[in-house]
């Protein structure tokens, strides 16, 4: 088994702030925006999360590694993430028939640092804001900047092409219920979710047309989780324009929600820090009840223009902030959620969202 190795690492955010640790994973040089997630377990699932792509991720649950990595725990083929920052990294992994992250990380070519104060780091964050970050265990301290300049900001970037499907698949093959998913960046267990419920899936790149779609005669049609600006994606508002207009049951998780948002004419914006973790509380305003949700977004829907909106009544709201966490369209059968449902890592109150979905087709 490897273990980390121990070499100086920097970690440089855009605002100037530089930090000093050890290097872990792949030995070399990486950056992106920086974010952090609060779950206290379910690192693989969390650097296997298409919606990641493009981001550095803290980790603040402070020991890191210890019960290794196995395969069915990836929500997708491969990690996600540009790097990963933590503060304690253990190289030892406790698991029997697991691999130790140390080598799952320099099998994917993850670069990351260790040893650092991320409690320090998050509250900074939660300070100034989202910003671009680069790790280097391979450049010198005064070559960091540059490299930094590098990378673009996360506005105004279209991700989930790069992260979809390149050709279609299928799931469940021969259960009743038919649903299209447009993979903008889905997680797997999303997936799962729907199969164990009788669905077939026809799971769709990001790009494929509205024609493609319904020459497979759907039942329902759900849009998928992913990375990047919603705002830089009219290719996808059209198609969910065209799948509106047809009557077909529609669903969103996600990037998904923020797409339903705006083509029904709302607003989305960067939010200051995102949300990310395992314990973030939802309100149900139409049955009154609250739920622990599972989050990971960097992007949220206007709720100035929810609020104006004759079409688009919100059913969630997020008790942090107040922030929209969930919408449905007046006489149509579309509803989204800001959060995660299908909760791989995290909590299971909000798995009824597939109920009412196939519901929502059956009727």
């Amino acid at each position: 088994m490897n273990t980390p190795a121990k070499k100086k690492a920097y970690l440089l955010l855009e605002d100037g702030l530089i930090m000093t640790g050890t290097a872990i994973g792949k030995i070399g040089t990486t950056g992106g925006e920086i974010c952090f997630n609060t779950g206290m377990t379910g690192y693989q699932e969390i650097y296997t999360d298409p919606s990641y792509y493009g981001q550095v991720v803290i980790n603040t649950n402070s020991h890191i590694g210890n019960y290794g990595t196995v395969e069915e725990e990836n929500e997708s083929g491969v990690p996600q993430i540009s790097g990963i920052i933590v503060n304690d990294f253990s190289p030892v992994n406790s698991r029997a028939e697991s691999d130790s992250l140390q080598n799952y990380l320099e099998k994917h070519g993850v670069v990351g640092i260790a040893d650092v104060d991320t409690r320090m780091l998050v509250k900074h964050i939660r300070s100034k804001g989202a910003m671009n970050v680069i790790i280097s265990s391979e450049l010198e301290e005064d070559q960091l900047a540059t490299e930094l300049k590098k990378i673009p900001p996360m506005d105004g970037l279209e991700l989930a092409s790069k992260v979809s499907t390149k050709e279609p698949y299928t799931m469940g093959e021969g259960n009743k219920v038919k649903v299209a998913v447009l993979d903008y960046g889905i997680k797997r267990s999303i997936l799962k979710n729907f199969v164990k419920r009788g669905c077939e899936l026809k799971v769709f790149p990001a790009c494929t047309s509205y024609k493609e779609i319904m020459d497979w005669k759907p039942d329902g049609v759900f849009l998928s989780n992913g990375p990047g600006d919603p705002s830089a994606m009219d290719y996808a508002v059209n198609t969910v324009n065209e799948i509106a207009d047809s009557g077909k049951p529609m669903f969103g998780i996600c990037l998904g929600h923020q797409l339903i948002a705006r083509s029904f004419g709302i607003g989305t914006y960067k939010m200051h820090h995102g949300h990310r973790g395992l314990n973030h509380p939802v309100k149900n305003l139409k049955s009154g009840l609250s739920e622990v949700t599972s989050q990971n977004h960097g992007f949220s829907v206007s709720q100035e223009d929810v609020d104006k909106s004759p079409k688009v009544v919100q059913t969630h709201v997020n008790l942090n902030d107040n922030t929209v966490e969930g919408i449905e369209i007046k006489g149509k059968k579309i509803f989204s959620v800001q959060y995660h449902p299908e909760s791989s890592p995290g909590p299971h109150d909000s798995e009824y969202l597939f109920d009412d979905f196939i519901k929502l087709i059956n009727k």
